[in-house]
Parts: C-alpha cells; sequence; structure tokens
C-alpha cells in the first residue's frame, strides 16, 4: 500500500491546556499544536496531541527484522549449518511481532538486562538515556538438551515443525528462565489455570535464549487471513493514504456488538470537535493465542467484515487489520504492551475501557484485575506519554431507545446490561438479542459459529 507522493495534512485550529495525565483533553475547550522535541518525539512535559504527521515509532523508527531478499538463500544455507531450535506455534508469533517492528525497539528476543527491565520497571532504556514502554517479556526458552546443543555457538537456526528455517538469532546469550518470578510479576499471582502460562511457560525449558533477530522469509499463516495482517509500516503507509490527521486504535478479541461500535464511533466524534478534520480507526483485533472459550480469529473477522458491510461502522475511516501478538491476558501489565504497539503502528489514541485484558480469577468467582486499573495505569505508564488515551464510558442496551447507547445513571431501571457471557448463551441456544445490540450480519455469523461447535460435539 504505497504513499501518495504528496499530502497536506489538515491541523486542529483550536487551542487548549492540556492536562498532567496521559489522558486526551477534556473536549470542551480547544488546544493548540506544540512543535515535537527532536530528541525524543515528545511535545512537552503536559502535552500529547501531536499535529500533522504520523507519531514517531518508539526509538525514532521502526526495527523491521528481515533478511533483504537476494540475500535470503545465503541465509536459508547458513541456517542449516546452525544448531536448531524449534519454535513453538507461540513462538512463531512473537517472530512475527519483533520481525515486523510492533517491539520497535527491540532487535530480537530479549537478554537478560531487557529481559529484567521489562519484569521490573515494564520499561527499557535506551543508549540515549530515553525510556520506551516494554510490559511483557518478548523471551524464547530452551530446555537443557537444546543448551547442550547449542554449547559454543553463536547464533541459532529457528524452524518450524518440520525443520525449515525460519530465522537466525546471532549474537546469543543464554540465561536462567525463573518461570516463578516472571509469572508473578507479569499476573501478579502464581494460581494455576492461567492460559498463557499453561499454554507457554509452565512446560517450557528452564534457559531463555536472546540475541539478534534476522527473518528469512515474513511470517505467513496461509489461512485466508494474511490480507488483514498489514505490519506497522504498511499500516502507516495506509494511514498516510488516506490522508490521515489523527489515529485512534481499538483492541478487542471478541464480536463487534453496537456497543463497541457506539465508543469507536462517538471517539471520532469526539475528535472531529477537538478539531481534526480526517480521524482514522484502527479496528485492530488480537490474531495470535486466545484461550479456548474465545471466538477464534478467522468467525470474529467474518463478523468484522459484517459490521462494515452493514455500515455499523463506516469503511472509508475504518482500517480493520489483525495485531499478530498472542494473549497473556495479564491485565494492567498487558494493556501497556497494547497500548505501546500500537504507538509503532501510527496510532496517537489509545480507546480503552473496562478491564481491559483482564480475566475471570482462575480459581476464585471475582475478576483478576481491578476493572479501572488499566486505564489509570495507562495514564501514567513510563514510556507512553506521547500517547493520548481515551477512557470510555459504559454503553449498555438502552430500552427506552432500543439500542446500545451510553449508561445513564439517574436511570439505571432503563438500561441492560448484556455481557461477553449472555451474549454467546445467545448465540448458542439461538436467542435473538434485542433489537439494536447488534447488526444482524454480525449476529448470523455469531450463531454460525456456535451452530459449528455443536456440529463437531455431535460428530
Amino acid at each position: 500500500m504505497a504513499a501518495i507522493s504528496s499530502i497536506s495534512l489538515k491541523t486542529p485550529t483550536k487551542i487548549q491546556s492540556l492536562p498532567k495525565t496521559h489522558y486526551a483533553v477534556p473536549l470542551n475547550l480547544p488546544f493548540s499544536c506544540r512543535s515535537k522535541s527532536k530528541r525524543t518525539g515528545s511535545i512537552g512535559s503536559r502535552t500529547r496531541i501531536r499535529c500533522g504527521l504520523l507519531i514517531e515509532p518508539d526509538g525514532g523508527k521502526l526495527v523491521e527484522l528481515f533478511v533483504e531478499e537476494s540475500q535470503r538463500e545465503l541465509k536459508r544455507e547458513d541456517a542449516l549449518k546452525l544448531p536448531k531450535i524449534k519454535l513453538t506455534k507461540i513462538d512463531l508469533e512473537w517472530v512475527h511481532v519483533l520481525s515486523e517492528g510492533w517491539a520497535s525497539p527491540l532487535k530480537g528476543f530479549m537478554r537478560e538486562d531487557e529481559f529484567l527491565q521489562t519484569l521490573h520497571f515494564n520499561s527499557i532504556r535506551l543508549e540515549d538515556g530515553s525510556v520506551v514502554n516494554m510490559s511483557v517479556p518478548i523471551v524464547l526458552a530452551i530446555d537443557d538438551s537444546q543448551k547442550n546443543l547449542i554449547g559454543g555457538s553463536s547464533s541459532v537456526a529457528l524452524v518450524d515443525d518440520e525443520y525449515n528455517p525460519i530465522a537466525i538469532l546471532s549474537d546469543i546469550e543464554i540465561y536462567k528462565h525463573n518461570k516463578e518470578e516472571r509469572i508473578a510479576r507479569t499476573w501478579g499471582t502464581t494460581a494455576p489455570g492461567l492460559p498463557y502460562v499453561d499454554e507457554a511457560i509452565t512446560h517450557s525449558g528452564n534457559w531463555l535464549v536472546g540475541g539478534d533477530l534476522k527473518v528469512i522469509d515474513p511470517v505467513k499463516y496461509n489461512d485466508g487471513l494474511d490480507r488483514f495482517r498489514l505490519s506497522p509500516a504498511e499500516l502507516r503507509d495506509e494511514f498516510t493514504r488516506r490522508n490521515a490527521d489523527a489515529v485512534f486504535a481499538f483492541q478487542l478479541r471478541n464480536p463487534v456488538h453496537n456497543g463497541h461500535a457506539l465508543l469507536m464511533t462517538d471517539t471520532r466524534r469526539r475528535l472531529l470537535e477537538m478539531g481534526y478534520k480526517n480521524p482514522v480507526l484502527l479496528l485492530h483485533p488480537l490474531g495470535g493465542y486466545t484461550k479456548a472459550d474465545d471466538v477464534p480469529l478467522h468467525w470474529r473477522m467474518k463478523q468484522h467484515e459484517k459490521v462494515l458491510e452493514d455500515g455499523v461502522l463506516d469503511p472509508e475511516t475504518t482500517v480493520v487489520s489483525i495485531f499478530p501478538s498472542p494473549m497473556h491476558y495479564a491485565g494492567p501489565t498487558e494493556v501497556q504492551w497494547h497500548a505501546k504497539a500500537r504507538i509503532n503502528a501510527g496510532a496517537n489514541f489509545y480507546i480503552v475501557g473496562r478491564d481491559p485484558a483482564g480475566m475471570s480469577h482462575p480459581l476464585d468467582k471475582r475478576d483478576l484485575y481491578d476493572a479501572d486499573h488499566g486505564k489509570k495505569v495507562l495514564s501514567m505508564a513510563p514510556g507512553l506519554e506521547r500517547l493520548n488515551i481515551l477512557p470510555f464510558r459504559v454503553a449498555a442496551y438502552d430500552k427506552t431507545k432500543n439500542g446500545m447507547a451510553f449508561f445513564d445513571p439517574s436511570r439505571p431501571q432503563d438500561f441492560i446490561f448484556i455481557s461477553g457471557t449472555k451474549m454467546r448463551t445467545l448465540a448458542k441456544t439461538k436467542e435473538s438479542p434485542p433489537d439494536g445490540f447488534m447488526c444482524p450480519g454480525g449476529w448470523k455469523v455469531l450463531v454460525e459459529y456456535y451452530d459449528s461447535l455443536d456440529q463437531a460435539e455431535n460428530g
């Protein structure tokens, strides 16, 4: 998606002083555009609004980790001569994330100093003294036999299940994988039953290997959805092509109902009121590992397409793309990663709601995290000062309007809260939700998905 040769990005015309938090400005006051600092890309200690060109990636540039096309065959041959580490499905997703620059300025799987900074500070300090947010460890685990196989080699080949070379990790460092500390600091608990822990950590090796990553071929899944997997560079080209003067990102891993749509369309209205001329929505469903009871990516993408086809969201001002990261369900810790990665894709506004990246406690009948802590943490997180956080109000079904609306505490009797569990139950039992809860095409896709589960269970 090539950028157009010349663009004229219009900037907001109103003037406003800005708050001390990361939150976007109050909407009843105007604001001004200030020039950014050449060193950090920020625009003042209290100012987050940026105008004109897209926000700079963390570290000042995207770090893409691909082998040049002319060198791929040579690197493939080199990889065959090296000790080999077989990647799990989640490992491959992290290779994808790293290779496209979502974790910029990381240059590969974390070495020990990066790993420790991530665990203890949720950020990494760069050589120039600046700090970038990094709240989730991006590491590669190996076991004792793999460590012995590597021996004194300074490079290893990363291969798939059939031992096809995927990437080369060079100038490597091997260090101890303290799983308990990693789990406790990432999730705030070591309770059994954390989905990502069970899937990717508990049975992984006792060592971590970090180093500089070079990916031989761009990661493709050949599942019919690769056309939606736009890299940060491709997204930036698309936003430039659309002449966007603001990009607001919405992270989700669930089907889109009209309450979500209300939040997104209201956000665009607010940005227009703030003086932006063409704010563009990045509808960015998570495409990596998710727990077993989440709706699979293929069905979610079908549902999202219907939302656009039915006109619930405007295709002209919406970019739908897949975020390739695995899901941790680590609440306030993980939401920082979700926000930071969208900066690298060009987003300068991030919508955050109730209990982002949260889940139920694996043992007790309660939420694992405080529902408000995600947005509060984002407002204070080191390295996210350039990002404007947009907390949204709770949307519920308004019986007086026969549609989704923002909850009005002065008349609670008029509202119905339809949880994700309730939505799934209705779809499973083929009951229709209240008119106006979800577009008909999108609801049909959801019912079809649960039909497919019933058919599979019945052979």
